[in-house]
């Protein structure tokens, strides 16, 4: 958790510093904070233990872990369901380019009780067939205290409705694209062994993200957008108690729907 923190300031402080050089570069700012839900491709997911097994499963299936009851049950733990929040730098005085710092909480849970294809070498015997997925027999694997996406996005937005005597903006419509990093701590559990593992920089993604914002106050608004894009994990921790060294890398397409609330602040 320590390297992702590190990272956000790392960003703000380069924003910040770009912004002091020359202020007519940046026209004010926007933050976000919200919810959402994903649904995942299958993903051929492979693992390397240290006790040698070395196999790969075969179009998986996953699906994700919304906790929006948490809201309710325990609303002071806002970061319990899949949360995102955006930090934004206007770069034009009519509002409507920007760079963002877009983070997306998202929760990804290999399906239990699935068949897959698994092939590979297990208990130094090679494997070729079918295997249930169960944590008590063979494995589990989830990135649910975070897939943590982080990335930075050009942002375009543009006006169809206006209000009629400030003419201030009422309706936007807006796209981001961008690319980052992966801060995955990934919950792994092999033959009853479970280890929820260390935040770490684990992979890359990027993805697209439209939608419209909406604005009932002059500097308060509403975001709702549909996001798509791809997420690589190049060396995910997927320690056990027992096992230290273990490895996992796949990668997966998926498509998320996005609501936030945000504000526009001068800077």
């Amino acid at each position: 958790m320590k390297k992702f923190i590190y990272v956000v300031v790392a960003i703000l402080l380069t924003f910040s510093a770009n912004a002091q050089k020359d202020k007519k570069k940046v026209y004010g700012m926007y933050i976000q904070w919200g919810y959402n839900m994903e649904w995942y491709t299958n993903s051929n997911v492979h693992f390397r233990l240290a006790n040698g097994d070395n196999f790969t499963l075969y179009k998986a299936k996953a699906h994700d872990k919304p906790d929006f009851d948490a809201v309710f049950k325990k609303p002071a733990e806002v970061s319990i369901p899949q949360y995102n929040y955006r930090v934004g730098f206007y770069v034009n005085s009519q509002k409507t380019k920007a760079v963002e710092i877009n983070f997306d909480h998202i929760k990804y849970v290999l399906t239990d009780g699935q068949k897959v294809s698994v092939k590979g070498v297990i208990n130094n015997q090679p494997v070729d067939g079918d295997s249930i997925l169960n944590p008590t027999q063979f494995l589990h694997l989830e990135h649910t205290d975070g897939g943590n996406l982080l990335h930075i996005n050009y942002v375009q937005q543009n006006t169809i409705l206006r209000s009629k005597y400030t003419h201030r903006p009422l309706l936007n419509l807006l796209w981001k694209a961008g690319a980052g990093i992966n801060i995955p701590r990934t919950d792994f559990t092999y033959h009853g062994q479970r280890l929820n593992n260390k935040f770490h920089i684990a992979g890359y993604n990027f993805g697209a993200e439209g939608g419209a914002r909406i604005y009932p106050f002059h500097h308060f608004f509403i975001e709702a957008t549909g996001k798509t894009g791809y997420v690589r994990y190049i060396n995910a921790l997927a320690n056990t108690p027992e096992m230290k060294g273990n490895r996992v890398h796949h990668g997966f397409g998926y498509f998320e729907m996005i609501a936030t609330l945000g504000v526009d602040v001068k800077i």
